[in-house]
């Protein structure tokens, strides 16, 4: 019988045996899309197209959407969860603060439905697309392998080597399911999955010039992107102590491969450099605007490559409603809820080079560092930090943000600052001056940075957009041109060509205000913290730590850690009369978030993400990942 795709309403159809309802049976509902009609009309593939690439899962993002088995895995909130912020919004939320431990579960996706579908449009716009022209029928198909390619680097990156299911899986009811349950692959075998499927796609994509469907480089992009990754697991599990590994290969690639994974991530790296219409956006002529318009502007911006747009009136989304400054809200329900951590502010090195830890005392730490303007502390920084965060002194929507913690007041007697602080925000001092800030930052008010920080890379700088009413059409970057030059330069690093490496670093530091040829010299640390700066809050770091192997380093569970615990900056005003060095000046207090409540820790077996064990129940062949 022939199947119906029914997209306004479901049917249910009664089958009556009555010979006189046959002919009123045999009519077609016109509620009802055959096969036939859908996959010889462009327009019913493209929709269909549309819901897949809906469909693409990501750890953060800026809608809430959270359905693993669909694969619609989108939380901008996740974002709180890693070293790059912290969650100051509500306190329904704040078990972000509270992470002793990542779950086994964390990260967890295993969305088969997504796959099926997949499958099954392909193998029926090859029976059913009969007038569709060869070169169209080849476009849309080399679209489902790239979404379905994307998917399994989505599942190998978080689980592992997964089943390999490129056809359906029809269940012939005769009882007997064991040719429908299959084994993981292993996790070598996935990556070189995603490689063929590029390579054999990448030259009939189409969409040129399209950055919401899947193009050429599109797709070099998720090679650059997955070859990178497996070489880094060849090489960094084999340093381990114990590597990480299971007999058949599901968990752990052998070192022997790293040479060649890096290879492939360099070379499809440089296709896209050398052979794309992609430029890195300096079009703006200030280098903070700059990186900042870098993510966000749509106009002429031919750094990104793919993005999930928002431009239907019903797809925008509430990203700045939720996020941005507190004093510069435009709603007045509007929140703070994901604030950046001084560990990622710190992380900004200065344009000479130097450690970009805030220079807040003396050097014998006697005293504080007296400056004259409350964002003095900051000069001098790589542009990238304004790009993405803002910090006291700043502004957004040409509104100052307004960030003091309080005031230091002399006390003689003492031979000591008394520390006073605002019970609410916008408050003044006994002498008619600022107190606290109106955006903070403050220790225990909901909705207000508890960092002394806030977002600006996907904050919308429109007018209205932080609104309920307004909402945001910022896009989401999956893929952009400074990650490509990240990939190209650590992989030709790995591969022992440091000065191909040091050209694709420089150029992303010429463009953040460094000088030209910033580097002469190269480590992979310094490319680690590279790849931080630049692509924070974009959903890079957990999975950059995971492939180093790095994560159950950074975030080992200890307090006496910096690294594993947030940590905020706190302007004050000084208020020392007679004392025209310190009086009227600012001073800064670095301590552990007041709101955060234990040090990020991540276990070996957060490495691999935990089978859920519904799946290893309905399939014996499905083995558990190590550790759990």
């Amino acid at each position: 019988m022939k199947r119906n795709y029914i997209y306004s309403l479901m049917v249910t159809g009664l089958f009556l045996l009555t010979s006189c309802m046959k002919d009123w049976l045999d009519r077609e509902p016109r509620t009802i899309l055959s096969d036939e009609q859908v996959w010889n009309d462009p327009k019913q593939i493209v929709a269909l197209l549309a819901n897949f690439y809906d469909r693409i899962p990501a750890e953060s993002g800026l809608t809430d959407i959270n359905d693993g088995a669909d694969g619609r895995l989108f939380q901008w909130r996740n974002m709180a969860n890693y070293d790059e912020g912290m969650w100051s919004g509500q306190s329904n939320e704040d078990g972000r603060n509270n992470i002793t431990s990542y779950g086994f579960n964390s990260w967890y996706l295993w969305n088969y439905t997504y796959i099926r579908d997949i499958n099954l449009a392909l193998e029926n716009i090859e029976k059913y697309g009969v007038s569709l022209s060869a070169t169209a029928k080849q476009q849309y198909s080399a679209e489902l392998r790239f979404l379905r390619a994307l998917n399994y680097f989505n599942l190998v990156k978080r689980m592992g080597g997964v089943p390999l299911v490129t056809t359906q899986l029809i269940y012939d009811y005769s009882g007997n399911v064991s040719n429908l349950q299959l084994p993981r692959a292993k996790e070598s075998e996935v990556y070189d999955f995603i490689a063929a499927e590029v390579d054999a796609i990448k030259e009939v994509l189409g969409n040129a010039g399209s950055t919401t469907r899947a193009n050429k480089y599109t797709a070099l992009a998720l090679k650059s992107r997955a070859m990178l990754y497996a070489g880094s697991l060849a090489k960094y599990n084999g340093l381990m102590a114990a590597p990480i590994t299971m007999p058949g290969g599901e968990v752990g690639i052998p070192a022997a491969l790293a040479e060649s994974y890096y290879q492939k991530a360099l070379a499809a790296s440089k296709e896209i450099i050398n052979g794309g219409p992609y430029t890195l956006y300096k079009n703006n002529p200030d280098a903070g605007e700059n990186f900042y318009e870098a993510v966000t502007k749509k106009a002429n911006n031919k750094e990104v490559i793919f993005v999930k747009d928002f431009l239907l009136p019903t797809r925008k989304h509430w990203f700045s409603y939720d996020n941005i400054a507190r004093g510069v809200r435009e709603d007045n329900l509007g929140s703070s809820s994901v604030v950046p951590s001084l560990n990622l502010v710190e992380s900004f090195e200065y344009k000479d080079g130097s450690n970009g830890a805030l220079k807040i005392r003396t050097a014998d730490n006697s005293d504080f560092i007296y400056y004259d303007n409350v964002s003095d502390v900051f000069a001098n920084k790589d542009a990238r930090l304004y790009g993405t965060i803002i910090y006291p002194g700043t502004s957004f929507k040409s509104l100052a943000v307004s960030i003091q913690a309080g005031v230091m007041v002399w006390n003689s007697g003492r031979n000591a600052y008394d520390v006073v602080e605002g019970s609410d925000l916008g408050t003044t001092y006994s002498d008619g001056k600022l107190l606290t800030g109106t955006s903070g930052p403050h220790r225990s008010i909901q909705e207000v940075s508890n960092t002394g920080f806030y977002l600006r890379k996907y904050i919308d700088p429109n007018d209205k957009t932080s609104t309920r009413g307004v909402q945001s059409d910022v896009w989401w970057v999956w893929f952009r041109l400074g990650e490509i030059y990240l990939n190209a330069g650590e992989a030709a690093f790995e591969l022992g060509l440091t000065g191909e490496a040091l050209t694709y670093i420089n150029a992303l530091r010429e463009r953040a205000g460094f000088g030209m040829n910033s580097l002469t010299s190269l480590t992979i640390a310094r490319i680690r913290n590279e790849r931080r700066v630049e692509l924070a809050f974009e959903d890079h770091r957990l999975w950059d730590l995971k492939r180093w192997r790095l994560a159950d380093k950074v975030w080992n569970g200890s307090s006496s850690n910096p690294d594993a615990m947030i940590y905020a900056l706190y302007p004050y005003r000084v208020i020392r009369p007679g004392d025209a060095n310190r009086d009227g000046k600012y001073v800064f207090v670095k301590m552990v978030a007041p709101r955060f409540r234990a040090p990020r820790f991540f276990q070996l077996g957060n490495y691999y993400t935990a089978i859920d064990q519904s799946v290893l129940n309905n399939n014996p062949k499905i083995i558990k990942n190590p550790f759990h």
